[in-house]
């Protein structure tokens, strides 16, 4: 196990258009996770059995949750329950650090 992630080594992975994600560092139960959005790049609605909060570390996002619609900027943050419905919409080029757990092993594929 690695106790420590140097930024600028970890890889970057397009993850849909106009997204890219940074996986930060995960254990069994815990993944941190970095997401960068383009302007009008969008995380579809999607759901998962995963807890999650995202904090918008720059930028501009219209989030989604289970129909409940917020602007959110840099400092704000959300969370997801396990298998409810989001989506995000990026409206200023912006970063997500997303936390979920337990951790993601379908972004490991």
């Amino acid at each position: 196990m690695k106790h420590f992630s140097i930024g600028s080594e970890i890889p970057m992975k397009d993850f849909a258009e106009g997204i890219r994600r940074q996986i930060l560092g995960y254990t069994s139960n815990l993944m941190m996770v970095n997401v960068y959005f383009e302007e009008g790049a969008v995380a579809a609605s999607h759901s998962h059995p995963h807890q999650q909060v995202g904090h918008v570390l720059k930028g501009k996002f219209e989030v989604e949750i289970e129909g409940e619609v917020k602007k959110l900027s840099e400092g704000d943050c959300f969370i997801v329950q396990e298998n409810l419905t989001h989506r995000a919409l990026c409206l200023e080029e912006g970063i997500i650090l997303d936390t979920f757990s337990p951790m993601r092993e379908d972004f490991l594929e």
